[in-house]
């Protein structure tokens, strides 16, 4: 979910198209409009039974974390392959579901559980309903002044629209459409500021639709309601990949930028516990493994920094 790091390139980029020619945490809920893109999608979860216990970072764990035996992870599931519902509506699954199992599993812990939060009440319920939040983060200065970010993947943004892409849509000019974008990402922020730079050019604004749940979206892109989405570049090849041909990626991945699992920042035990479990994943290969049963492992990454520098 991307940052306005990629602000100055849209910016840059629009000029160049000028001068050339132009919430509460809510538990397990999700919205009854799944598409038939999730219903084709893996619903299967990596099998982490035969992660071992690492004594030395289990020592790490703080006592009330060890006490209650489990690691709590707030997650807006309606992303995936990220973090989404199976097809029976209840069941939560995803390379951030696994990797938070992962993870508790290295830790010691019995195990770990995700609930699901809409994306922006996330980070206020760290230290309180969540121990940590895996849900797609982009890692930001800004996000790193509210809490700590453990960078673990690398991801870039990408549009998607219909095969055939019967709207016509540009991405290079993509002023005078409609673009759908899930609430509290930063492709929503992107979106919204590359509508303002299309009025600056004396071009129609962009119209912003914001929605919970990626894969509602997926929907109305499908019937023609929308004319491309922006998202993730896991989330739209894994859209297109179980969408029976139906969406495809338009263009290039663009501004690869890392996400990270955010946690309280008072939470000092915690984050050094989270930190050294999540470079055994990446030491072992567990967490490249992880990725791969979703077709997301080349986003990767093999060092596990704290509040990682970003610009």
């Amino acid at each position: 979910m991307h940052t306005t790091k990629i602000l100055t390139a849209l910016t840059m980029t629009m000029t160049a198209v000028a001068l050339t020619a132009c919430a509460d945490p809510t538990t397990n809920s999700t919205s009854g409009a799944q598409s038939n893109v999730a219903a084709s999608s893996n619903t299967t979860a990596y099998d982490v039974s035969q992660i071992p216990t690492d004594a030395d970072i289990a020592a790490l764990v703080p006592e009330d974390v060890k006490k209650r035996g489990t690691l709590r992870n707030g997650a807006s599931t309606g992303y995936a392959p990220a973090e989404y519902m199976a097809t029976d509506g209840q069941t939560l699954v995803g390379y951030d579901i696994d990797i938070n199992k992962a993870l508790a599993k290295v830790m010691g812990l019995k195990e770990g559980s995700t609930h699901h939060a809409e994306f922006p009440t996330i980070i206020p319920a760290l230290g309180t309903k969540f121990d940590v939040g895996l849900s797609s983060f982009t890692i930001t200065s800004e996000r790193e002044q509210q809490v700590n970010m453990i960078s673990y993947l690398n991801v870039g943004s990408a549009w998607g629209v219909a095969t055939g892409n019967p709207k016509n849509f540009d991405t290079s000019n993509p002023c005078g459409t409609t673009v759908a974008v899930q609430t509290g990402t930063a492709q929503e922020t992107y979106a919204e500021e590359l509508s303002k730079q299309c009025e600056a050019d004396g071009k129609e604004k962009i119209t912003v639709m914001p929605h919970e749940l990626q894969t509602d979206i997926a929907t109305k892109i499908i019937s023609g309601q929308y004319d491309a989405t922006l998202a993730d570049s896991t989330v739209i090849g894994y859209t297109a990949a179980g969408s029976d041909g139906k969406i495809k990626q338009l263009g290039e991945t663009f501004e690869s930028a890392p996400q990270g699992i955010a946690i309280n920042k008072d939470d000092a035990e915690l984050t050094e516990a989270v930190q050294k479990a999540m470079q055994y994943l990446m030491d072992n290969g567990y967490l490249t493994d992880i990725l791969a049963h979703y077709g997301a492992d080349s986003a990767a990454l093999t060092t596990a920094q704290l509040n990682p520098s970003v610009g």
